[in-house]
């Protein structure tokens, strides 16, 4: 079994940058895909971004430039660097796996950007 725990969340104004991070425990996280996914009020949860067990990264078109997405395997964490931040990425975070295991989902972490 897996268990995600994300911080970093908060408000911050558009144009700045923030970091998160995805805590990981259990067996799985050297072997499987990871992503970052955000979830606005109504909609359903959508992929930002994910990072293989080797490194390969991907992003979804509105973010791609602006994030980062990495995995530290020795401290089991996934980290989603976000620069130039728009009003539009307001949402809440959620790593999981990729594709996403229906019981792994967390608590999420709240970003907030201000116009």
């Amino acid at each position: 079994q897996v268990q995600l725990v994300e911080s970093g969340g908060d408000l911050v104004q558009a144009g700045g940058s923030l970091k998160l991070s995805c805590a990981v425990s259990g067996s799985i996280f050297s072997s499987y895909t990871m992503g970052w996914y955000r979830q606005d009020p109504g909609k359903q949860r959508s992929l930002v971004a994910s990072i293989t067990s080797f490194g390969s990264t991907n992003y979804a078109g509105s973010v791609k430039g602006r994030f980062t997405i990495s995995r530290d395997y020795a401290k089991n964490t996934v980290y989603l660097q976000m620069n130039s931040l728009k009003p539009e990425d307001t949402a809440v975070y959620y790593c999981n796996t990729m594709p996403p295991r229906s019981a792994s989902w967390g608590q999420g972490t709240h970003v907030t950007v201000s116009s």
